[in-house]
This record gives C-alpha cells, sequence and structure tokens, in this order.
C-alpha cells in the first residue's frame, strides 16, 4: 500500500485534475478569445485511454479519493464515456467529477452517469443569451441549460456552474443568479478572474473581488460550510430559502493555498504541482505498461518535495498559464 501523497508542508492531496485533451470549441473572451490554436500538439498526442488507466490506478492507490476530467473541452473526445468508466474501475475514487462548457450534455449526460460520473461544473457566464453569446463566441445558450436540465433528468442530485466574475459583464447580476436557484439545486460558483500570460490588460480591466459578492451574501443571510477533504477550493454557502448553493472561488485572498489538496495532470502527460507554477513532471515515460506504478507514484511522491507553499498571483508571476483554458473549472 502506497502512502498518502503529501507534500513538506504537510498538504494531503485527495484530489486530482485531469485534462484529457487541450482542445475547445467556444471562444470566450477571457480564455481563448481567437479560438483554439494547436501549438505543436495534435489530437494524437493527448493521453490514451490506457494511459489514463494507468494514471488514474496510481494516484487512488496513493489516496486519491477524486479525479475531476477537464480540458480544454472533455466532451469532445470520442471516448469521453470509455474514460470516465476507466476511472470508474478504481473502487477508492468515490467521485469523478467533469467541467465542461455544456454543450454536448443535452445529447450525452444520461451516458456518462451511465458510466460513473458522479458530478458535472458548467461554465455559464451569463443568463442572458445574447451576453452569452458575447462571451463565448457561441450562440448556444439554450442548448446549454436544456443540457443542465437533462443531467437532473438523468439523475443528478445537484449541478455546479462555474461563472467567472467579471466587472462589466455578471458582477451586477447577482440577484438574477439568485432567482435562478432560488428552486433549483445548483451550486452557482463564482471564480474570481486571474490574471494569465496572455491575459494582463483583460485582469486589469475586469478583475474584482469575490468579496464584493461575500459581503452581500452575508447581508443577505447567506452562511458559510464546513468543507470537506476532497472538496474543491470554493468558500460554499447556503440559506435556508434557497435550493440552491453559491461558491466563491478567490485565489488572491490571503492563505488560499494553506488548503490545497489537489495536484494536476496535463492532456499530455504532465504533473503540474500548481496551476500558477512554472514547468510540469513528466510522466508519460512511466505510463507505457501496468508494471510501471511504482516507479510513476515514486516519481509524483518525490516531485511533491518541490511544491511551494503558496501561488505568486499577487505578485503579477502567472507561471506557465498563458490562458485559463487550462484552469477546467
Amino acid at each position: 500500500m502506497v502512502s498518502q501523497f503529501t507534500d513538506a508542508y504537510s498538504r494531503r492531496f485527495y484530489y486530482l485534475r485531469l485534462s484529457i485533451t487541450d482542445v475547445c470549441n467556444f471562444r470566450c473572451t477571457y480564455c481563448l478569445p481567437d479560438g483554439y490554436k494547436p501549438q505543436g500538439v495534435s489530437n494524437k498526442s493527448f493521453l490514451t485511454l490506457d494511459e489514463i488507466r494507468r494514471i488514474t490506478r496510481a494516484f487512488a492507490a496513493a489516496g486519491t479519493e477524486k479525479v475531476r476530467l477537464t480540458g480544454g473541452e472533455p466532451s469532445l473526445r470520442r471516448d469521453f464515456t470509455d474514460i470516465i468508466a476507466a476511472v470508474r474501475e478504481n473502487n477508492a475514487i468515490r467521485q469523478i467529477a467533469v467541467t465542461t462548457n455544456g454543450y454536448r450534455m443535452a445529447r450525452d449526460v444520461k451516458q456518462w452517469r451511465d458510466a460513473g460520473l458522479t458530478s458535472i461544473n458548467v461554465s455559464v457566464d451569463s443568463l442572458d443569451a445574447r451576453q452569452f453569446h458575447a462571451i463565448t463566441g457561441q450562440d448556444k445558450f439554450h442548448q446549454v441549460m436544456a443540457g443542465i436540465d437533462a443531467a437532473f433528468d438523468a439523475g443528478f442530485e445537484k449541478v455546479k456552474v462555474n461563472s467567472v466574475l467579471m466587472r462589466d459583464l455578471n458582477s451586477r447580476s447577482l440577484s438574477t443568479f439568485l432567482e435562478w436557484i432560488r428552486r433549483r439545486p445548483i451550486q452557482l460558483r463564482f471564480i474570481e478572474l486571474m490574471e494569465t500570460g496572455d491575459g494582463g490588460a483583460l485582469f486589469r480591466q475586469q478583475h474584482i473581488s469575490g468579496e464584493v459578492i461575500r459581503d452581500q451574501l452575508i447581508m443577505q443571510g447567506w452562511q458559510r460550510q464546513l468543507r470537506e477533504r476532497s472538496d474543491g477550493p470554493a468558500q460554499v454557502f447556503r440559506h435556508p430559502d434557497y435550493q440552491g448553493e453559491i461558491g466563491l472561488i478567490m485565489p488572491y485572498e490571503k492563505d488560499f493555498c494553506a488548503s490545497c489538496n489537489r495536484l494536476r495532470v496535463s492532456a499530455i502527460g504532465n504533473l503540474h504541482l500548481c496551476l500558477f507554477g512554472d514547468g510540469g513532471v513528466p510522466l508519460r515515460d512511466l505510463l507505457a505498461s501496468d508494471d510501471q506504478q511504482a516507479a510513476l507514484q515514486a516519481r509524483i511522491a518525490r516531485s511533491l518535495g518541490e511544491k511551494k507553499q503558496t501561488h505568486f498571483l499577487n505578485q503579477g508571476n502567472t507561471g506557465i498559464t498563458q490562458n485559463l483554458s487550462f484552469i477546467g473549472g
């Protein structure tokens, strides 16, 4: 039995965010405004089904309880349902989640659930169809809304909706969002806009602190909830008059990194100790066969000794992150 993945600051890692493709079909203004452009990587370069099976098996054996499949847009993989099923093979992994733009949910979400998916995050930055089109470059608002309805019809008890908080686009729409979740079991998660290598100008123009939303929620009687060990970084708030919840992801807040419990593996098999760290640790050479698992786990464990105590966003250090497509919700 491999011991729990732990870093030099005694943080334990229960949560793997696994990118399975860099490709996305949306052109969000804060992420890929010019659309996806391959940078020396083809679809055939992304982790194979067997490699995904091996990487998740290694993490599961070292205490990982939750795997989130991200992209790009993960549902663009033709074998996406097979990938879910492969991760599901690990009994130790209790939660299998996906972050998606939602455009294929209405068609496919039932088969995702049947394959073992337990949680869905959908990106919706505006509840106005025209503004949604302007942000994403796709006239798919009603299709995405239908996908959320289909998720509930398929048996998901809750759907998480990610909304990047932007000063001129949605920061003044809290009342509209709250009314939307009043009778829907949706956890609406506002994510602070983060500065990236390509997005400095947008950040300076549109960034607004999540504290603005938090102050409004507390004034209206919303109460913060306790965090489970495999939860993501959101501060979650509930109110007795609402079926839905509000989550705030505030990476610029002091001590944001103190509760870090997640590691990332890119679509080409590099381990990233921090979203905003530099470089990555290659793992792919240890994903060729099942009998490499011990060596794979040993490399990951050694690498954790290099994980820094915090990111350096406040100093404007965006590390490897040139755009927000790597965040994956």
